[in-house]
């Protein structure tokens, strides 16, 4: 048997394999379902389905689901943040751009929010994370001036739309820290799903978007549609709530180095995407600039040069 502390472990090493793996494959059940379905649609029924899941589960664990006015108008600015816009736009612009260039796109959130936190709060930016934002900018500029990719049809509204999805990430991030909101956090995610979900589903009546029944579609579409509810929606989002109380945020931020490379890998293997010399470069590139933002690590020299002065 094992004892509380082996049990811990293994949890937090399967919490991790959740949000490495699932949310890396993200990517690539969202573009398979779009090749069938459209994109506010499929990111509609996904989140209103992981919504009244949520809220089954939360009541067979008698969660209160009792919520105040002000809660729920909270939760449903950060349900548009994250998942009518944050999330609805990413799924449309793979009709555009291939998954693993979406994924390494994303990997320059951790740059955004640091920029809207020194526009916003006037938070000043550390050694460190300077160095970030100039690596992530080249590591940007490198990704998105690729001839290859410029060429395809609508590239660069993709990669626009990505950028503006960044954005609203960013904003919910900052929204949701001093928001007051639902503290079960299962229960808080359902409120968001449900109304980001509905959001979702007005937007797509509006501009005409074709709606089927799950039986008529394809086998790849059903199986990444579920894999998406069960897994992207509620596994590894709980997983990610769970780490964040667990363990300290530097090793929860290392998702953002490890789903960009598994979206790449993903996607080459099952969607044939073509990954340029250059693609790779801008991933290391910016990837590090990510490192260089999330460490609270000082650069040496810098430390020297203070200490002389």
């Amino acid at each position: 048997m094992l004892n509380f502390l082996q049990k811990k472990k293994l949890l937090i090493f399967l919490a991790f394999i959740s949000v490495y793996i699932i949310w890396g494959s993200g990517y690539l059940l969202n573009k398979i379902a779009i090749q069938e379905l459209d994109p506010l649609m499929l990111a509609s029924v996904r989140f209103l389905t992981s919504g009244v899941i949520i809220f089954l589960i939360s009541v067979l664990l008698k969660f209160s689901l009792k919520i105040s006015k002000k809660q729920l108008i909270n939760t449903i600015i950060a349900g548009f943040l994250f998942l009518s816009f944050g999330n609805g736009i990413l799924v449309w612009a793979l009709l555009y751009v291939d998954s693993s260039f979406a994924a390494l796109e994303i990997s320059a959130q951790p740059l955004i929010i640091l920029i809207l936190m020194r526009i916003i709060y006037g938070k000043k930016i550390k050694q460190m994370s300077i160095i970030g934002v100039i690596l992530g900018f080249i590591g940007i500029y490198l990704l998105v001036s690729q001839q290859q990719i410029l060429q395809q049809e609508n590239s660069i509204l993709g990669i626009a739309m990505i950028f503006l999805c960044m954005v609203s990430w960013a904003l919910g991030s900052l929204f949701v820290a001093k928001a007051d909101l639902p503290k079960n956090f299962f229960v808080n995610t359902g409120y968001q799903m449900i109304t980001g979900g509905i959001t979702l589903l007005i937007s797509s009546l509006l501009i005409n978007e074709r709606w089927s029944w799950p039986n008529d579609w394809n086998l790849k579409t059903q199986y990444s549609l579920v894999l998406l509810i069960f897994f992207a929606s509620i596994i590894a989002f709980t997983s990610f709530n769970y780490l964040l109380k667990v363990v300290s945020p530097e090793k929860v931020a290392t998702t953002t180095y490890v789903n960009p490379i598994v979206a790449l890998f993903l996607g080459w293997y099952f969607l044939n995407e073509n990954i340029t010399n250059q693609s790779l470069i801008a991933s290391v590139i910016l990837l590090t600039g990510v490192y260089f933002i999330n460490t609270k690590k000082k650069i040496e020299i810098f430390s020297r040069f203070r200490s002389k002065s």
